[in-house]
Order: structure tokens, then C-alpha cells, then sequence
């Protein structure tokens, strides 16, 4: 045989490879969509429910956190307080890095004292951005619901403040 023939069954080999694969994949994770369209982007441990579109002309901060992670938990008092005096159009939101019950998430917000509204991640959760390689991650999104910054570790409120204020001046000027 010589090699362009080699080449073309190699080929053909590598893909029927990827589509079994890629088949057994899909039937064993199930049907993790619901079955009819969900009301909501995201979901609160309160149940507040927030759709994206409803946010629009707000600035929306997102950390991730996880009370395996020391710096998670120093920062979270600096974040409660700028959830208590929130700039004008802000909102803030925690999210457990790891997938927990509402009843376990509620349970960590007594524990390590967490006044932020904590979303509550499932298979109909949608966010802006990627889960973050490392934590703490704060992700802020902008007024039109598109990642504007993501500030990699502790943050702290007065940090917060200013980068909000300067991406607000940045939007402002252009």
C-alpha cells in the first residue's frame, strides 16, 4: 500500500474514533437540559430569579468563591461591604465554585457570614464568562451584559469602587 492509501484509512479511522466517542459521550451524560426553556439566566439562593436582558444598563459583579479557599473568605468581608453601599446601577453576586444544594449553599452563607446574594449554579445557570482557572475571580459585566473586566484574586471594596468608577469614566468618554 502506499502511503497517500495509508494516509486516507488513518483518516477514516480517526474520525469513525471521534464519532463513537463523542456518541458514547452524549448518551451516557443524559439530558442535563430541561425540558421546557427556563424563565431565568441565573437564580439566587433566595430565589430571585434574573435574566440578563433585565440587567441591561446595570454593572453586575460576579465572584467566585469556595470555602476551601482562605482568600475567598478574607475577602468576603470586604465584599459584603460593598454590597451594602452599592454604586448607582450595581449589583454584586457571589457563586461557589463547586456545585453544592441550596440548602448547603444557605448553610456556608451562615457559616462564613456571606450577605451577597449567591447564585445557585445548575444546568440552566448562564453566565457571561467562563469558570475561572483559580480563585478568588471577580468578573465584572458591563451595562450592555458583556464581560468588561476580571480582576484575578483578592479584591477589596475600596478596589472594587475604584474599578467600577473607572470603567464607568472609560464607557463614559468614548
Amino acid at each position: 500500500m502506499n502511503s497517500a492509501v495509508k494516509a486516507i484509512i488513518f483518516f477514516l479511522i480517526a474520525i469513525a474514533a471521534l464519532s463513537g466517542g463523542i456518541f458514547t459521550y452524549q448518551s451516557q451524560r443524559g439530558d442535563l437540559k430541561p425540558s421546557k426553556e427556563p424563565s431565568y439566566d441565573f437564580v439566587t439562593t433566595s430565589g430571585q430569579e434574573y435574566r440578563w436582558q433585565d440587567l441591561a444598563g446595570k454593572w453586575t459583579v460576579i465572584n467566585y468563591f469556595a470555602p476551601w479557599c482562605a482568600p475567598c473568605l478574607r475577602e468576603m468581608p470586604e465584599l459584603n461591604r460593598f454590597n451594602t453601599q452599592l454604586p448607582d446601577d450595581t449589583l454584586i453576586f457571589a457563586i461557589n465554585y463547586d456545585r453544592k444544594t441550596r440548602v448547603e449553599l444557605k448553610e456556608m452563607a451562615n457559616k462564613f457570614d456571606i450577605n451577597v446574594p449567591i447564585i445557585f449554579a445548575s444546568d440552566a445557570t448562564y453566565l457571561p464568562m467562563k469558570k475561572p482557572p483559580y480563585l478568588p475571580a471577580t468578573f465584572i459585566i458591563g451595562p450592555d451584559g458583556k464581560l468588561s473586566d476580571t480582576l484575578m484574586g483578592e479584591v477589596s471594596e475600596t478596589q472594587l469602587r475604584e474599578r467600577i468608577i473607572s470603567l464607568k469614566n472609560a464607557r463614559n468618554a468614548s
